[in-house]
C-alpha cells in the first residue's frame, strides 16, 4: 500500500496526532472565549450537526426499532449511572490509603458520576458500524437523565448544596440533540432517493467534526491553570483512568456477549461505548454549579479534563480491532443461518 493510501485510509488518527500537537502548540485558539468560541462552535453548533448528520443517515425504522430495545437501554443506563459510580467508590476506598492527592480521587469519583456523552459515544459506535440508533438514543437519554441524576450522584458521593439550574440544561439537550436529530429524519423524508442513490460520506463528516471536538478539549486540557499539583499523583491518576476505561469495556463486552444476552455484534458495540463514555461537555458545568467556591475545585475537575480525551483516544485506536471482531461475527452468524438444521 502506498504512502498516500495509507493516509487517506488513516486520516482520522493521523487527524487526531495533529490537533493534539496544535492544541499543545496554541491552546488559546480553542479554548472557551478564543477565536474558535468552542462553548457555541462546539457546545451548540458541531454537537447539533452530528445530531443532524445522524438524523439525516440513520433509517427511521431503525431509530423506531432502537426505542423498543428495552433491555439494552436498561442495561447502558444501569452501568453508567448505578455499577460505574459504586465501582469507582468502592476502588477510592483501597486508592484513599496510597499517597496520591486526595482532591484527584475525589475528582475519580465525580467522573464516575457523570452521564454518557452526546457526541463521542455515537461518532465511535459509527465508525466501527454497530447500532447507530441504539448509541443515539442512549446517549440523549443518559444525558437527560444525568440532568436529575449526576447533581443527586455528586451530593451523595461527595457532600454539597447548591441549586442546579435543570430548565437550561435541559433547554440545551433539546437544541443541540432532539431538535437537529428531528430535522435530519425530516430531511431525509424528503432526500431518501437522492440520499440512497449518492450516498454521502456521512462518517467522513462525523469524523471531522470530532476532530474539532478533540481540539478543543485539548486546548482546554493545556491551557488549564498549573494548579498545585503533584506530579507522580497526576501520572497515577491517568494510569488509573486508562485501565478504568479498559477494565470497563471489557466487562461490559463479556455481559454483552454472554449465552443468553439477546445483544447482537452490532448492539455490543453501542453498549462499550456508551456504557463506559462519560460527558465533559455537561460535566463541566455541573461541577462549577454543585461545587461553587470550593478552593480545591481545580484539581477535581482534572481527571474529567483527562477522561474525556482519553476515551476518545483509546475509543478511536480499538475501532479497526472491534469493526474486525463485529464483522466476523455477523459472518459466522449468516453462515450459521444458511446452515441446514
Amino acid at each position: 500500500m502506498g504512502l498516500l493510501a495509507r493516509i487517506r485510509k488513516e486520516w482520522f488518527l493521523l487527524g487526531i496526532v495533529l490537533v493534539i500537537l496544535s492544541a499543545k502548540l496554541q491552546p488559546s485558539v480553542g479554548v472557551r472565549g478564543g477565536p474558535l468560541r468552542p462553548e457555541i462552535t462546539v457546545a451548540y453548533v458541531a454537537v447539533s450537526l452530528i445530531f443532524f448528520n445522524s438524523g439525516l443517515s440513520l433509517k427511521t425504522e431503525e431509530l423506531t426499532s432502537a426505542l423498543l430495545h428495552v433491555r439494552l437501554h436498561l442495561f447502558v443506563q444501569s452501568f453508567t449511572l448505578v455499577f460505574f459510580p459504586l465501582a469507582v467508590w468502592l476502588l477510592l476506598r483501597v486508592l484513599a490509603l496510597t499517597s496520591i492527592d486526595q482532591w484527584l480521587l475525589r475528582g475519580l469519583q465525580t467522573v464516575s458520576c457523570m452521564p454518557p456523552p452526546v457526541s463521542s459515544a455515537v461518532i465511535l459506535t459509527k465508525a466501527v458500524g454497530g447500532n447507530e440508533a441504539a448509541a443515539i438514543f442512549n446517549s440523549a437519554f443518559g444525558s437527560f437523565l444525568g440532568i436529575v441524576v449526576t447533581p443527586a450522584l455528586l451530593l451523595m458521593f461527595l457532600g454539597s448544596s447548591s441549586s442546579v439550574p435543570f430548565s437550561s440544561i435541559f433547554s440545551q439537550l433539546s437544541v443541540t440533540v432532539v431538535v437537529p436529530l428531528l430535522l435530519g429524519q425530516l430531511c431525509r423524508r424528503f432526500l431518501r432517493e437522492f440520499l440512497e442513490r449518492r450516498k454521502p460520506p456521512f462518517s467522513a463528516v462525523s469524523s471531522a467534526v470530532l476532530l474539532m471536538i478533540i481540539y478543543t478539549t485539548f486546548c482546554d486540557t493545556f491551557s488549564h491553570p498549573n494548579v498545585e499539583l503533584d506530579p507522580t499523583s497526576l501520572l497515577l491518576v491517568v494510569l488509573i483512568i486508562f485501565s478504568i476505561q479498559l477494565s470497563f469495556m471489557l466487562l461490559t463486552f463479556v455481559f454483552s456477549t454472554r449465552s443468553g444476552s439477546g445483544f447482537s455484534p452490532a448492539d455490543t458495540v453501542a453498549v462499550m461505548f456508551c456504557s463506559t463514555h462519560k460527558s465533559l461537555t455537561l460535566g463541566i458545568p455541573m461541577l462549577k454549579i454543585v461545587f461553587e467556591g470550593y478552593e480545591h475545585l481545580s484539581l477535581i475537575s482534572v481527571p474529567l479534563l483527562i477522561y474525556h480525551p482519553a476515551q476518545i483516544l483509546l475509543g478511536s485506536v480499538l475501532v479497526p480491532t472491534i469493526r474486525s471482531w463485529m464483522t466476523s461475527r455477523q459472518k459466522a452468524g449468516k453462515l450459521s443461518a444458511l446452515q441446514p438444521v
